[in-house]
């Protein structure tokens, strides 16, 4: 029981890794709910890990860093792209 427990788990973390990379190009809400994504993988693939090492939960711990990380860098990105626009919209005026 607790293999399939654990398979779940590593699962769902890959799955979540994925999740958290696609929604890096559905802007800042996308990226907000990547990086929510990523971290709920991360935490599912240790757990799955320490129960139950396996391939599938090593590649839900690394999409899951991967989309956190892919998605923290776009959502900087876009705060300081707004910034930008706010301060030449200002200047303009």
């Amino acid at each position: 029981m607790e293999q399939n427990q654990s398979n779940g788990k590593a699962t769902a973390s890959l799955v979540l890794g994925i999740v958290s990379i696609v929604l890096i190009f559905f802007g800042v809400y996308g990226e907000i709910f990547g990086i929510v994504c990523g971290i709920v993988g991360m935490i599912l693939a240790v757990k799955a890990r320490n129960e139950n090492p396996s391939g599938i939960a090593i590649a839900g711990l690394v999409c899951s860093i991967v989309g956190t990380v892919l998605c923290a860098i776009g959502f900087v990105a876009c705060a300081c792209v707004l910034g930008g626009l706010a301060s030449a919209s200002a200047a303009l005026q």
